[in-house]
């Protein structure tokens, strides 16, 4: 089950990231559903989309290379840890719509988390 979720959300952060670090910042501040964007510098979106990568890779790269396996849990309490912020931001702009999202990754991040942790 924790390779499904961790798969998942994988797959969830490494569209999302690299949406974010690939995409010219005026197509995302284009978007109505990317808002938000407009409160952060090129160089910030850059950074956010990096980190959901790299969180991405590491929810599933680790596990499966038997390789530092401890960056498995540490990447999923990363992206909660992103979540927590993001749902901020969204809170913050009155965006409420987009808190659902925020906590069912959360959860998702934390399930992995606790779940790679406790071995």
């Amino acid at each position: 089950m924790l390779w499904i979720v961790a798969g998942l959300l994988a797959a969830l952060y490494l569209a999302a990231g690299l949406t974010k670090a690939l995409q010219p910042a005026e197509k995302l501040r284009a978007q109505p559903r990317m808002a938000w964007v407009a409160d952060y510098s090129d160089g910030a979106l850059r950074g956010i989309g990096a980190v959901e990568i790299l969180g991405a890779l590491g929810l599933v790269l680790p596990q499966a290379t038997g390789i530092a396996e401890v960056l498995t849990p540490l990447a999923a309490t990363g992206l909660a840890i992103v979540m927590v912020v993001a749902a901020r931001v969204h809170q913050r702009r009155g965006e409420s719509a987009s808190l659902p999202m925020n906590a069912l990754l959360f959860v998702l991040a934390a399930v992995v988390a606790v779940g790679r942790f406790a071995g």
